[in-house]
């Protein structure tokens, strides 16, 4: 049997995710979670999950790269770790 075809500008359902949270985290026996309609299971993942929030965008993702900035971590080199050793790892 083949999946499902996908209607133009759908999103399929995501039963995947909703089968591990209701049988899963909700620990719901499988005669319950399919009595369970998907506005009863969407209202249970919102109070365990929290509401859900939408995708970062571009001014999201550029203030946080303004507050949280990529720099390069500039580390001392590490100690002789034998009298013998000069600072540079080679052997007087």
């Amino acid at each position: 049997m083949r999946p499902p075809a996908r209607r133009e500008g759908r999103t399929p359902f995501p039963w995947a995710e909703a089968m591990a949270f209701g049988l899963g985290r909700l620990a719901l026996c499988p005669r319950d979670f399919w009595r369970t309609t998907p506005r009863e299971l969407a209202a249970a993942m919102e109070a365990v999950l929290g509401p859900a929030r939408a995708p970062l965008d571009r001014a999201g993702l550029a203030a946080l790269m303004a507050r949280f900035p990529d720099t390069r971590r500039v580390t001392a080199p590490a100690p002789p770790t034998s009298p013998m050793e000069n600072d540079d790892g080679r052997h007087r």
